[in-house]
Order: structure tokens, then C-alpha cells, then sequence
């Protein structure tokens, strides 16, 4: 027999596969039911940003998280924590202390962080949430180094409780260039600093890839150096914050390969806006993910 007429038993069985499966899913859209995915790798833990997707109910986010294999629904409060447990999902990261613009690197700030800290590290720890965010706050004319300062003189107030309720507090890292104009954690150096002065496994970094992009870029090198000190991640496509497939920069494949290889067992938050159909887009942002 020839060999270009050669047919292995791999390729047939490979045919057969492909032809169950596509029977199955063609039985599956007949029916008007989703698609069943293909089993998750589940080296990457995956949450969705709540905001992100204003116009679901938290019911309805939460069972397609749940169909998908997201784990978890972050920066929701209290009130919406009932609903995800419901589902079996956790919520990854919700409310610390502090506004964006206006947080723990001022001093004044500090008492009215820290009584927001231990009311929600308590409901956290209670509720079995992992993590809780802060800010920066805007520089407002103050230098790193009295920022770096003040943040770290904030968050000890606070970062025993967090150690005793098991809960990490998460500052994170945005972009000044475009979205938050004059925000101060906007380069992985001012974070770092905060960290290795607070010394404490109970807070780092929530490093978000997307705000990263703009400011530092070079990910996958930030990561591999600094991954002692992340407790939390973002993505996002860059332009725009929209979906993180191959419309945008950031080959989010690789960046979560890096993560795996740092050991990294947190979760990688999804806080992109969907320019098109938001269901798609978590489904594919899954998949993008699942390394």
C-alpha cells in the first residue's frame, strides 16, 4: 500500500471522536442547551469581577460562572455573598477599606481605614472570603517614598487581625496614564516596597495585568521576580478593557503558563468589560485562561 493511502488507527479514532462529539453538540443546540466544555485543566482558579457585568443578576452571573467552571464572584459585598455560596462559589476578593482616590497614603486616612479593616476582615473571615482590597489613594502631590511610608504605617495597624482571621489584604496596582489619573501604587516598585516593609504573609499585592500593560509592561518578568509578593490577579484586554482574546496586546496564555510555573494556588480575576456578547466572552475568556 502506498503511503500517501495509508490511514493510522490514530486519525480514525481521532474521525470517530470528532464525529461523536460533534453529534453530541449538534444534539445539544437542537435542544436549545449550551454545549458541554471540555473537562478544565484547573491549574488556573478563575473568578469573575461583578461589575464588569452590571446588567446580571448576581443569580444568573453566578449559574453561568457555575456551567462555565469559574470558582468564584469578586468585589461583591455582604448582601451578595449569600447567592454565591448558594451556587458552590466563593467570592475572591471584596471590600477592605478605603476609596480608590483616597486611601492609606495619607495619614489622616488611617483611622476610618482601619475601622472599615476590622469590620470587614471579621465578615470576611466569617463568611470564609479570602481576601479584602485597599488602595493606594492619589498622590496629590505626595512623594513614593512618603506614600510607601504612610501605606505601610496604615496597613499595620490592621495586619495582625488580618493574621489571626486567616484573611490577606490585597493593595492593588493601577494605571495613572489612563483610567485613574495621579493614582500612586502605579509601578511595581511602590507596592513591593510596601509589602517587604509590612513583612507579613497576610498582605501583598493585587497585581492587575491589564494596568500593568500600561504602566511597566514586561509581565511575565514582573511576575517571576515578584511573585512572593502577589496575593491576587487581574486580566484585561489592552486597548480598552475589553475582552482579552487576540483582538488586543496581551497574550494572556503565556502570562498564565508564568503564573503556574510561580506555584501560585489564588485566583485569577476576570475584570474585563464585554464589547460584545457577555456570555461568550466568559466562556472564552475561560478557556484562554486554562492553561
Amino acid at each position: 500500500m502506498q503511503s500517501h493511502n495509508r490511514v493510522s488507527r490514530r486519525a480514525v479514532l481521532g474521525q470517530v471522536a470528532a464525529g461523536t462529539a460533534g453529534a453530541m453538540m449538534a444534539a445539544d443546540l437542537a435542544k436549545g442547551e449550551p454545549a458541554a466544555a471540555a473537562p478544565a485543566k484547573g491549574r488556573i482558579r478563575q473568578s469573575v469581577s461583578k461589575w464588569c457585568y452590571g446588567k446580571m443578576t448576581m443569580d444568573e452571573l453566578a449559574r453561568h460562572c457555575v456551567r462555565i467552571g469559574y470558582q468564584s464572584i469578586e468585589l461583591v459585598g455582604p448582601e451578595d455573598w449569600p447567592t454565591a455560596k448558594k451556587h458552590g462559589l466563593t467570592c475572591a476578593m471584596v471590600p477592605g477599606a478605603g476609596k480608590l482616590t483616597d486611601c492609606l497614603n495619607r495619614r489622616e486616612n488611617h483611622d476610618r481605614c482601619e475601622a472599615e479593616f476590622r469590620k470587614n476582615i471579621e465578615l470576611a473571615a466569617e463568611a470564609g472570603m479570602p481576601n479584602v482590597i485597599c488602595f493606594s489613594g492619589n498622590r496629590n502631590g505626595i512623594s513614593d517614598e512618603e506614600g510607601i511610608r504612610n501605606c505601610v504605617d496604615g496597613v499595620k495597624r490592621v495586619v495582625g487581625l488580618a493574621e489571626k482571621m486567616k484573611v490577606n489584604i490585597c493593595i492593588e496596582y493601577l494605571n495613572s496614564k489612563v483610567d485613574h489619573k495621579d493614582y500612586q501604587f502605579d509601578n511595581m516598585a511602590f507596592g513591593v516596597a510596601v509589602a517587604k516593609q509590612v513583612g507579613s504573609p497576610r498582605f501583598g499585592i493585587l497585581y492587575d495585568i491589564y494596568h500593568a500593560q500600561i504602566m511597566e509592561g514586561d509581565i511575565i518578568r514582573t511576575i517571576r521576580e515578584n511573585h512572593q509578593y502577589i496575593l491576587h490577579y487581574h486580566t484585561g484586554g489592552n486597548p480598552g478593557r475589553h475582552e482579552i482574546d487576540e483582538t488586543q496586546e496581551i497574550y494572556y496564555p503565556a502570562i498564565m503558563r508564568a503564573i503556574v510555573e510561580t506555584g501560585y494556588k489564588g485566583f485569577v480575576g476576570q475584570e474585563f468589560v464585554p464589547a460584545r456578547d457577555p456570555v461568550k466572552a466568559l466562556e472564552n475568556a475561560f478557556r484562554i485562561c486554562d492553561v
